[in-house]
């Protein structure tokens, strides 16, 4: 269980700094709310993920 913790949130800051410079340079509000819908789906997916009964 601490692997999946650990391991879902290096992914979140992994996406989080691949995507944050381009929406800061562009800053274009279709960008940021398409990229707000993925890291919230992200989110949601990891979420789901640690609170299931499959370890």
């Amino acid at each position: 269980m601490t692997f999946k913790i650990l391991a879902g949130l290096v992914s979140v800051a992994l996406l989080l700094v691949f995507v944050a410079p381009v929406v800061w340079k562009l800053k274009d509000a279709a960008l940021i709310v398409v990229v707000s819908i993925g890291v919230v789906m992200m989110l949601v997916d990891l979420w789901q993920s640690l609170r299931s009964k499959d370890d």
